[in-house]
């Protein structure tokens, strides 16, 4: 059925499966926002169109559809400038404060000898020194514009000169300082953009997912449509065919017993050999569309009894009128105006826009940065002997140290020292840079003003394309049903034709031209009939589509169709349920996931893996022929 076409085109769809990796591309960027780091390295949007045999197609934002695996627009930084719209200042104005914390350490072990130019200091020629550095520092963002950095410095140092107070020498000291934008750079709204961009640009990828999901189930209503047409195509020339062969076997019987010229018979057999080549070439159709669908369904194809089973479809067009066909253009332009992804994205990147207008103004301000701090030092060691005075030397002139005047200290007393405000160092300050001319940040905030109007401009353009669309769409249906009726009245009449020629050629009131003229009105208006069927089908579709309410009218949830995990699998006659999904084992850093043979890695938002389709019987390379028809559904108009 339809349903079960769309059920599995959610989960297995590669278009769908491309685009759902859009959804975890934008949570990175909510990440790397949270970070302070950088700006934006955007989010992929637009359409991804691999899969072939669908028509459908509808407005984007920013431009038309992409291609197989990759998209024509995107939101943030990645993709930008197409459709018109240019992008180029998002991301400018102050650079954000890093918001991560962030902790650096140095341990290093330094020996240096210095050669000397006088013994006074060593009693030697050179001077040893040998240094143990122990330097640790914490540094903070915050998203007022406040930096927050801490310092803390330890080092040990031996030398071999004895007018060194302490050998080996303990230093140790801290610095705390704390530094605030006052002017540009100043509050959450400016450090915080890229967070709320990303939000932003999250929802638009959700947007873009819910319009690839739309986009997606059109065509597959477009390929199942066709194949529905296609089936009934080779229905009709298989009947053409029969009725050609019987008026070609019944020409015969009548050259036999003389009532017949040879040349009516070489007519008959000349048709017969023109259906065999319609039914040829519908045959080869109806398999080309099989076809179709399997690619848009399934996963991969190298299953040979997927490959050769047949594709069945069991719904057909019923002219039942739909919600859409009561309400007014204006009622339906409305509820387009509301349901349309674009519209949403449009607005989303206006607002992103007028986050980037604030962020390029605030460059336009002087840099005035307040900062304040304080520290402290502490000195210790293990007094060098050599220092103090011996007997009879007189302090003043032999720069001796008196005994018992200097005592020795542990690193617990250097490090309390340091913490006590015995020997502090504080103070405050304040920098500021002004620009005299800053033609930079005018030619930025001048370029995001003009960009910003540009995305207004495209936002409108997208409501009178939307309006167009639906009042377009609405005409198209109105034609398509009255083609409809009058096709079904054109098949009827003809069929009733035959019937009434065929009479009176077994009365022999009738030739075999005019049985035959009859034939090719029939399988004319049985062609009709189902090219108008499958126009009314795809017009329908289109117009569910236009107004974006085709997930609501399917009763599909966003959040299954994100994951691949439908809670109503497809129910369809020996189809394996899928597998559980097993996560794979942890990758170590910068290795690459192996591919699966024969097919691409599937996302890893996807639960589940391909369904396989079984069959009792090896499936024949022509699609069968059931002895009965599929079963009318209700109010089906056109004939089995």
């Amino acid at each position: 059925s339809l349903d079960d076409a769309i059920t599995l085109a959610l989960v297995d769809n590669f278009d769908i499966a491309i685009a759902r990796y859009t959804l975890d591309i934008a949570d990175t960027d909510i990440l790397r926002a949270k970070s302070g780091q950088g700006g934006l390295l955007g989010v992929p949007t637009g359409l991804v169109t691999g899969t072939q045999g669908g028509t459908g197609a509808t407005l984007t934002v920013g431009g038309g559809p992409g291609g197989p695996g990759g998209t024509t627009t995107g939101a943030g930084g990645a993709g930008t400038g197409t459709g018109g719209l240019v992008l180029s200042t998002n991301g400018a104005g102050p650079t954000p404060e890093v918001l991560d914390p962030s902790v650096t350490g140095t341990v290093q072990y330094e020996q240096n000898t210095i050669p000397q130019t006088t013994t006074f200091i060593t009693n030697t020629n050179t001077e040893q020194i040998n240094t143990g550095t122990y330097d640790f520092a914490y540094n903070q963002g915050f998203l007022t514009g406040t930096a927050l950095s801490v310092g803390f410095n330890n080092s040990r140092q031996t030398t071999n000169s004895p007018r060194n107070t302490f050998n080996p020498t303990l230093n140790s000291s801290f610095k705390a300082q704390v530094t605030q934008h006052l002017l540009q750079g100043f509050g959450p709204g400016v450090n915080g953009r890229f967070i709320v961009q990303a939000k932003n640009n999250r929802r638009i990828a959700d947007s873009s997912f819910r319009q690839q999901v739309i986009f997606t189930i059109i065509q597959i209503e477009d390929i199942y449509w066709g194949l529905v047409s296609a089936y009934e195509d080779e229905q009709a020339k298989e009947r053409a065919l029969v009725q050609s062969r019987q008026l070609a076997a019944d020409n015969r019987k009548q050259l036999q017993i003389g009532t017949l010229a040879p040349l009516d018979v070489v007519n008959a057999d000349s048709q017969v050999a023109t259906d065999q080549q319609a039914l040829i070439q519908s045959q080869s159709n109806l398999n080309y569309q099989q076809l179709l669908m399997k690619q848009a369904i399934a996963r991969t194809l190298h299953d040979p009894e997927l490959g050769t089973a047949a594709v069945i479809p069991t719904d057909r067009v019923s002219l039942a009128p739909t919600a859409e066909e009561s309400q007014t253009a204006e009622q339906l332009v409305q509820q387009a105006f509301a349901n349309r992804p674009e519209v949403e994205q449009g607005v989303l990147i206006l607002k992103n826009d007028e986050i980037n207008l604030k962020a390029v103004r605030n460059e336009l301000l002087p840099t005035v940065d307040a900062y304040a701090f304080y520290g402290g030092a502490g000195l210790g060691g293990k007094v060098n002997p050599a220092i103090f005075c011996q007997p009879g030397q007189n302090p003043a002139t032999n720069f001796c140290t008196p005994v018992g005047s200097v005592s020795s200290s542990g690193y617990s007393d250097v490090f309390t020292n340091t913490f006590n405000g015995s020997s502090p160092d504080k103070g405050v300050g304040v920098n500021i840079n002004i620009p005299l001319r800053n033609r930079f940040a005018q030619s930025q905030q001048a370029r995001a003003v003009i960009e910003y109007r540009q995305a207004q401009l495209r936002l409108q353009q997208i409501y009178v394309t939307i309006r167009i669309q639906v009042e377009n769409a609405i005409f198209a249906l109105t034609n398509d049903r009255a083609l409809f009726q009058a096709a079904t009245a054109a098949r009827e009449y003809a069929a009733q034709e035959l019937e009434a020629e065929q009479k009176k050629y077994r009365f022999g009131a009738s030739t075999t031209a005019l049985v035959l003229q009859q034939e090719r009105n029939l399988a004319a208006a049985d062609s009709t009939l189902i090219s108008a069927a499958a126009a009314y089908a795809r017009d329908r579709a289109a117009l569910s589509q236009i107004l974006a309410d085709t997930l609501t009218k399917y009763g599909i949830s966003l959040e299954q169709a994100a994951t691949g995990n439908m809670s109503q699998p497809a129910v369809i006659p020996g189809l394996e349920p899928p597998k559980p999904f097993a996560p794979p084992a942890p990758l170590e850093p910068g290795k690459i996931p192996p591919a699966p043979p024969g097919a691409p890695p599937a996302s890893p938002a996807a639960q589940s893996l391909s369904p396989s389709v079984t069959t009792t019987q090896p499936a024949p390379s022509q699609p069968p022929q059931p002895q009965q028809p599929p079963p009318t559904p209700p109010g089906t108009t056109y004939p089995q």
